[in-house]
């Protein structure tokens, strides 16, 4: 057979009619069993595939949902995804995803190519500096939108997580432990979330008279966690513990410690922020806030299918506290006087 399967060719293959072949394919009409049965077998033979395109402008619904996302290489994106890609899947949605990496312009490409091909609706983590032709565009298209982690203003759905109070909690955990000397570590740019973490750290030192704090960069992988690290170390050599930005930089910091044949929990005490799959089974095994990543991305979806199910509905802005999970890598300060 020369050329894709069509209607037609399964309709040809089964000896029926094309419109019978497309009410077999979308599951109406009145078909008896035995023609849906010889349909479904000649469609299965000639390997064809529904034209979604086609479909999604007779019912006026698109079934493909977009996910713009950054740094798409952090464990925790990539658990979140498998959240929304779990839930959505069940609800008969395809879910493609791109990475902007934080590229404004990148960005705006991205979605013009969604709105392009008409995605049913939109998952997305607004890079830095999105322009304000970005939030008309979306207007403009009325494309059903739900922002993750950092809010766009009150025209769109939004699920994050409670930041401030979650690097609050894990400060005021070591300062009970009686560590004095905390630093922040992790993230680079001044994003939302990272602002927020960080005014929950400084705050907690304050409460606790500990001074505003040590505030140390790094890129969240965890390459640039040990090497941040051992820079931080070097330059305050009096800090016994620290707040990460992510578990990427708290496992790479404790990657530098033993590498320097220290123990982290002993010789210094980290806190990660996530919770992914790594933080449990890692040796030894990462204290931290936990989010459940996969719980989230299921959130996400679930908002995006009620939005889309429901577009008069009142915005929803839902923020997730995360939960102090004690390990491994965190205790009392080592040295007397600490």
């Amino acid at each position: 057979m020369s050329g894709r399967p069509t209607l037609g060719s399964v309709a040809k293959e089964a000896g029926v009619s094309i419109p019978t072949v497309s009410q077999v394919m979308r599951g109406t009409g009145r078909i008896s069993e035995q023609t849906r049965k010889k349909v479904l077998l000649a469609a299965k033979k000639l390997h064809y595939v529904p034209d979604s395109r086609a479909a999604s402008i007779r019912s006026g619904e698109n079934r493909e949902i977009g996910f713009v996302i950054n740094q798409l290489l952090n464990p925790f994106n990539a658990e979140v995804i498998s959240g929304v890609v779990d839930l959505l899947d069940a609800e008969g949605y395809l879910v493609s995803i791109l990475d902007t990496r934080d590229d404004a312009g990148r960005q705006g490409r991205q979605l013009e190519a969604f709105i392009r091909n008409g995605r049913g609706g939109l998952l997305w983590v607004p890079a830095l500096d999105t322009p304000n032709e970005t939030f008309e565009l979306l207007r403009a298209h009325r494309t059903p939108t739900v922002t993750f982690l950092r809010p766009a203003g009150k025209e769109f759905d939004h699920v994050g997580i409670r930041n401030a109070e979650a690097t609050a909690t894990a400060t005021t955990y070591l300062a009970d432990l009686g560590h004095r000397h905390i630093a922040y570590l992790g993230g680079t740019d001044m994003t939302f979330v990272r602002k927020e973490r960080i005014a929950g750290f400084q705050s907690a030192m304050a409460a606790r008279e500990l001074g505003e704090g040590v505030v140390w960069s790094s890129e969240d992988n965890k390459r640039a966690g040990m090497e941040a690290l051992i820079a931080l170390r070097k330059a305050h050599p009096e800090i016994t513990a620290v707040v990460c930005n992510g578990d990427m930089v708290a496992l790479g910091a404790c990657l530098a410690l033993i590498r320097s044949g220290l123990r982290p929990g002993h010789d210094l005490s980290v806190v990660g922020f996530d919770d992914i799959d790594d933080a449990a089974v890692a040796t030894p095994s990462l204290t931290t806030m936990a989010v459940s990543p996969k719980k989230i991305g299921r959130k996400l979806a679930r908002v995006l299918l009620e939005r889309i199910r429901d577009p008069g509905m009142p915005m929803i802005f839902s923020e997730v506290s995360a939960e102090l999970v004690v390990r491994e890598t965190t205790g009392a300060p080592a040295g007397p006087g600490q």
